[in-house]
This record gives C-alpha cells, structure tokens and sequence, in this order.
C-alpha cells in the first residue's frame, strides 16, 4: 500500500511506500548552519539511506536555502536548510519496456528537505521533486 501518489512532471506516476522524517538540525549543539554543517548532513541523510535500502540508487533533491542575515563566521555564511529533512522509498512501474510489468517494478530512494511535516502528494508537490528524472536515476528490480 502507498502512502501517496505524485505525477513527476514527466507524466509517470510514483507511489512513496516509505518515509522517515526527522528535524533537520536535531541535536545541533554548537555553532550555527552554515555550508560545512549542511553537507555533513546531506552525507549523512543519503548514507542512510544507502543502508536503508540499500539495493536501491539514491537521489538528493536540491535543497532551498535560506540565508537570513549578511554576517559571515568562521566557518562561512549562515545557510539554514529547511527544518524538515525526509528520506523516502518511491516506486514505480518499469523504467525497461523489455521487462515485464507483472514482474519487475522500479524504486528510486529519495533524500530532501522540507518546511512542514507533510506528506508529499499530488499536485502540491514540491516542483523540484516533481522534476526528477525517473528513467535515468531509478533502478528495476524483480518481484
């Protein structure tokens, strides 16, 4: 069963069979966010994601940032993420018109940042994950 359904942009419909949600600057003690602590959590996300499903690729969608005042640190500029980060499994019907529909299906994991605790779902979809590119980053697999 899915959770949701979202038409990618390309027309193919993708269902999210799995979602994990956490704060995106959870357990953040020193410092602010800036670019270094925001790629550390990106790696960290798509690590996860890597031994969660581990058969599957995973794909980081570009994240928005904010910048909210002009003052530089040390470690560069204040950057903030969006406060929701979420690694999803999406799947899908066969990127390989050679394999058979019945038996092989496609997944695809997805790291990405979010405002608010909402599933994503149809039309408000957040355009840049709408845009993803299925048939060059999702994997087939059998049933």
């Amino acid at each position: 069963m899915s959770l949701s359904r979202i038409v990618l942009s390309s027309g193919r419909s993708v269902e999210l069979t799995e979602i994990r949600m956490s704060s995106t600057y959870a357990g953040f003690l020193e410092g602010y966010p800036c670019k270094p602590v925001n790629d550390m959590r990106t790696r960290g996300l798509r690590h996860e994601a890597g031994k969660a499903f581990p058969s599957t690729p995973t794909h980081l969608v570009p994240p928005r940032l904010d910048y909210p005042d002009g003052t530089a640190g040390a470690f560069g500029p204040v950057e903030v993420l969006p406060a929701v980060a979420c690694v999803g499994l999406f799947r899908s019907t066969t990127v390989d018109p050679a394999l058979d529909p019945v038996l092989h299906r496609s997944a695809l994991a997805v790291v990405r940042f979010q405002s608010a605790l909402d599933i994503p779902s149809g039309e408000d979809t957040d355009p840049a994950l709408r845009d993803l590119r299925w048939d060059d980053l999702a994997r087939d697999y059998e049933l």
